[in-house]
């Protein structure tokens, strides 16, 4: 697989990546500085998968505060 930046990559790519890494993990031929590698890139696309997570989240939450002004603006203008 080849170097990629995680940033550069939307979750669902940054996801399957992870899982591919996943899969090579769990191969028993891998050697331990092969393993330890293909870990250490894991975590960075884990890291980049939990941060937009949490963008989404706080997205959601932010438009879910709005939702009940909305709705009061749409009851009042009908």
């Amino acid at each position: 697989m080849e170097q990629i930046n995680p940033a550069e990559l939307s979750f669902e790519a940054a996801l399957k990546a992870l899982e591919e890494i996943v899969d090579k993990l769990s191969n028993t031929a891998n050697n331990l500085d092969d393993m330890l590698s293909l870990y250490a890139t894991g975590l960075d696309y884990l890291k980049h998968c939990q941060s937009k997570l949490g963008e989404a989240e706080a997205k959601i939450r932010v438009l879910s505060e709005e939702l009940p002004g909305k709705i009061q603006e749409m009851n009042n203008g009908s």
